[in-house]
């Protein structure tokens, strides 16, 4: 089974607590505030290994957390922050956000990309120190993140893709013409995932892809389907491979036709990708017939037709010589415009929210996200905590919204089920 879709959980660390913690020294306000930040939570990254060919691996690991950062300490002391996790994945893995549908990163190189932030860690209450706030016994907790779902979708990078039925020697001419081991045999379905190998000719080279074989319906999803198609996407050239000997009772034009209809069906600017033709396994009988035919077809159309036998390596060298020539006018691989790194944090943000409501009694009340953030934030036990509170609500608008919801000075309101006095 070809594994080149998987979807997964990640979530990065959550964000220590700030301390509030107070020094024991003669002459100093209630010993001092010495409570230190909270560590940072760890990120996710995701990291290409040109070592790794199939997104498999996640069939049986679905889940991935990074470290949290641990809460600050005594005397400033801050929390350790959350170990990162770096995820493997092959070579022209995308990721995709499955609540945005946005493309988050599109891998290539070896270099770990962070995909989802931690969360920052709280402030200490020895941030909080003023001329006129000498004693604040409030700390900031860390941001806690929240999990997302993201889509891995495997699309190879190679300059030619080999395209064609199953079993017409796509996986024997890699093997001749690189140093890839790709699996052979007499059966159909043989390779089930793709196969990259270099493939040097004198002073260039270029990647050859051995994708698995295509079948008719595939652009419906049959056989492969999409498996198959969403590899050849990003090659720079097609490599079209037809079994010219009609060994298994197959007319070569009516199978070339029908490959070339499925890549039509997929997406028309793959069909319009630039397409050499081998007429494989020529040193079979019969298949003189079917090269003649192919080139009597094909060849007015602007479409060269290449006899070759990968068994002997007959004109698997001229083949090549035509490839590498075509190459040098065709633009690079392409890469799908990225749109940045998910960050998304259980804190107050845009996306939050509190809706305004009255009680059976007549009393305004405040619910929702939003609120649940600030509270999360303060001590009721506290002045200075109680200012920053006043401030909170004024700085996000809540202020605001009871007046115009008709609250009048001096009036109860409850937030979060707790009774407050409206002052103006």
């Amino acid at each position: 089974m070809i594994v080149d879709k998987v979807k997964i959980t990640i979530k990065a660390g959550n964000g220590g607590n700030g301390a509030v913690s107070f020094r024991r020294e003669k002459y100093v306000a209630a010993g001092g505030p010495d409570g230190g930040n909270g560590g940072n939570g760890g990120d996710i990254l995701f990291q290409a290994d040109p070592d790794l060919r199939t997104l498999v691996d996640f069939r049986f690991t679905r889940k991935f957390t990074a470290g949290n950062g641990e809460n600050g300490g005594r005397r400033n002391m801050a929390g350790k922050d959350g170990e990162d996790l770096i995820i493997k994945v092959p070579e022209g893995t995308v990721i995709i956000d499955e609540q945005t549908g946005r493309v988050v990163a599109d891998l290539h190189s070896g270099t770990p990309r962070v995909i989802l932030k931690g969360g920052r860690g709280g402030k200490g209450n020895a941030k909080f120190t003023t001329p006129t706030r000498q004693t604040p016994r409030f700390a900031l907790p860390g941001r806690k993140t929240l999990a997302r779902k993201v889509i891995l979708e495997l699309k190879s990078i190679a300059d030619v893709g080999l395209v064609g039925f199953p079993s017409v020697g796509k996986s024997t001419l890699l093997s001749v013409v690189s140093a890839a081991k790709p699996k052979i045999a007499d059966y159909h379905f043989t390779t089930l995932s793709p196969n990259l190998g270099v493939v040097g000719t004198g002073e260039s080279s270029f990647v050859m892809a051995d994708l698995p074989g295509l079948i008719e319906g595939a652009s419906q999803g049959a056989g492969l389907g999409h498996d198959f198609l969403r590899h050849i996407e990003r090659t720079r050239m097609i490599l079209h491979v037809v079994d010219a000997s009609g060994v298994e009772g197959r007319d070569p034009l009516e199978d070339y036709a029908k490959i070339r209809k499925e890549l039509e069906a997929y997406s028309p600017e793959l069909a319009e990708r630039k397409e050499i033709v081998a007429a494989a396994k020529m040193d079979l009988p019969g298949a003189e017939v079917g090269y003649e035919w192919l080139k009597d077809e094909l060849e007015p159309k602007g479409i060269a037709v290449y006899p070759i036998s990968a068994a002997t390596q007959q004109g698997v060298r001229e083949l090549l010589s035509a490839i590498t020539r075509q190459l040098q006018d065709l633009p690079p691989v392409r890469q799908i415009e990225e749109e940045g790194v998910i960050e998304e944090w259980e804190t107050m943000s845009s996306e939050q929210s509190f809706e305004l409501s009255r009680g059976m009694d007549g009393v305004a009340e405040v619910n929702g996200s939003l609120i649940d953030s600030i509270f999360a934030r303060i001590d009721p036990e506290d002045p200075d905590s109680m200012r920053h509170f006043a401030k909170l609500l004024e700085d996000l608008g809540i202020i605001k919204a009871l007046r115009e919801f008709g609250v009048q000075d001096g009036q109860e309101v409850r937030l979060n089920g707790e009774t407050f006095d409206f002052v103006e």
